[in-house]
């Protein structure tokens, strides 16, 4: 029997539990990962993140495992495949805009040297650790992911409003949003 306590959200989904357990929180600073993190954390407005991560596996498949040099050459003929995948979320406006994400991505990474360098001075290089006591607490947004928005938004990135920033800097471990009775939480501010 498992009786490690994790934050309310998680259920008892299994692909959940193991996103929950190994990923989330978890410092992130691979550019690669980063931009596919971006990417999902995006085509999840609207939704849940449940129905993202279950499409997750497909996602990779076909969007090149989130290499970002294939993705900015993508053009209509990828676009129609991509719309017509049953396997991924088909938005056209969220597939237009993990194609224009990949192009600036590749500009910062070019201008920073790394979009891992570039994203994570929003929050000064170290993990924000929360002390949330339940899920209630959980904030959408904090001051960092309205920055953070403004400047991605500025460099012409799409679907990174100030809740999908947040998100992302929750699911890249720049904000440890673990409550503080999870396993999780203590392991991630050591």
């Amino acid at each position: 029997m498992n009786t490690k306590k994790r934050c309310a959200w998680v259920g008892d989904n299994p692909l959940m539990i193991k996103y929950h357990d190994t990923e989330w929180g978890v410092p992130v600073h691979n550019d690669t990962k980063l931009f596919e993190l971006l990417s999902l954390e995006g085509a999840q407005a609207g939704l849940s993140w449940q129905t993202v991560l279950n499409k997750r596996e497909n996602y990779c498949k076909a969007f090149s495992d989130f290499d970002a040099k294939k993705i900015a050459r993508y053009g209509a003929k990828e676009t129609k495949q991509l719309l017509e995948n049953p396997g991924i979320i088909r938005n056209r406006l969220k597939i237009a805009a993990s194609i224009q994400n990949a192009k600036e991505f590749l500009a910062i990474q070019k201008e920073f040297g790394s979009f891992n360098k570039y994203i994570w001075q929003f929050v000064g290089g170290k993990t924000i650790n929360h002390k949330i006591k339940s899920m209630k607490n959980i904030p959408a947004t904090a001051p960092e992911s309205d920055t953070m928005s403004t400047y991605l938004r500025k460099r012409g990135f799409k679907f990174v409003g100030s809740t999908i920033c947040y998100a992302f800097m929750q699911a890249v471990g720049m904000a440890n949003d673990h409550e503080t009775n999870c396993f999780q939480y203590d392991k991630l501010i050591q």
